[in-house]
């Protein structure tokens, strides 16, 4: 059994590992992240009228209304996130924000 020094030093290997991973998916967002809460709290309000049509249509309709420029990446790195669509950006990429 690990005595108290080797597991505070486990645990700091662990935080740093996890500090590292946070960083390494902040600098890799294609959007600042205050876009992205805006944008799942629009499809939130959106969905809560409608049911998903499969499609990512609501999220291409905010992009271009939030004027950012980069749609196509945004909408890539959402696919690669498990946000295929609509209701998929909710379910699989919001969550990665927490």
């Amino acid at each position: 059994m690990p005595d108290k020094s080797e597991k505070e030093r486990r645990k700091q290997i662990m935080d740093d590992l996890k500090k590292k991973s946070d960083q390494e998916f902040e600098s890799n967002l294609p959007m600042d992240r205050q876009t992205f809460q805006n944008l799942f709290d629009y499809l939130d309000n959106k969905l809560t009228d409608k049911n998903c049509d499969d499609t990512n249509s609501l999220t291409k309709a905010f992009l271009t209304q939030s004027k950012i420029l980069n749609v196509d990446e945004v909408l890539e790195w959402l696919s690669e996130h498990g946000g295929y669509c609509d209701c998929g950006i909710l379910a699989n990429v919001e969550e990665q924000f927490e």
